[in-house]
């Protein structure tokens, strides 16, 4: 299986990516900014997710439509 970021690059445990688009995060008021690098990627057994520690979010997951590889 393999995990691909939003331009078809393949994805690894511990790859940083950079978001493409501003994100809500649901359950807090905390908006992701596109640009913002997320370092230290978890595959999940999702093709179509990843999880991922953003500023004090621990545990968050993100569609890999929205990221591409840093």
């Amino acid at each position: 299986m393999d995990v691909r970021d939003s331009n078809g690059t393949i994805l690894a445990d511990g790859d940083s990516v950079t978001l493409i688009k501003d994100l809500k995060v649901k359950g807090t008021s905390v908006t992701l900014k596109r640009g913002t690098l997320v370092k230290n990627i978890r595959l999940t057994g999702d093709e179509g997710e990843i999880e991922a520690r953003v500023e004090k979010i621990r545990d968050l997951v993100l569609k890999t439509e929205f990221v591409k590889k840093a």
